[in-house]
């Protein structure tokens, strides 16, 4: 039987759809798709001499994707000033020594409730994306962020 703080499977989803991005515990803005959230561990296969119906499978090296942020275009430059500290005269300047950050994702339903957390392991960004201009178009304007990471943990929110 489920404790008071587990919710029933099979009971109704929670649905986000707002993603908050924090580094070190500062805000960096609400995306509306987060992509990348995911882990995959790969597995060795090791052969037994005299074992000829099946290898042997153990786990091996866990591996994560980049996250992925897209949200409207904002006034702030955060972003784009947290890659430009990653490379280019803002590496230099830094001695060209990365600094990595710990950062978080977090579900945010449609009333602000903060619905589950995912803190990223030694994150830094790889690619900022700005918007795509055009005289005929009616899209949104949209910026992106690529991060890389070395893993994550999932944090419950209280």
């Amino acid at each position: 039987m489920p404790s008071n703080s587990e919710e029933n499977l099979g009971g109704d989803l929670p649905i986000a759809n707002r993603f908050l991005f924090e580094l070190d515990g500062v805000e960096i803005g609400i995306f509306r798709e987060v992509q990348g959230l995911s882990v995959t561990v790969a597995v060795e296969e090791f052969a037994e001499g005299g074992q000829n119906s099946y290898a042997h499978r153990v786990p091996g090296r866990m591996s994560w994707p980049h996250l992925v942020f897209r949200r409207g275009m904002t006034q702030s430059n955060a972003l784009f000033d947290w890659l430009s500290k990653s490379s280019g005269e803002g590496f230099a300047g830094n001695s060209n020594a990365l600094t990595k950050s710990t950062g978080a994702v977090t579900a945010i339903d449609s009333v602000g409730t903060r619905l589950r957390s995912w803190e990223f392991i030694d994150v830094f960004p790889v690619r900022w994306k700005g918007p795509e201009f055009a005289v005929e178009s009616t899209d949104p304007l949209e910026e992106e962020l690529e991060v890389a990471h070395h893993g994550f943990r999932a944090k419950t929110q209280s």
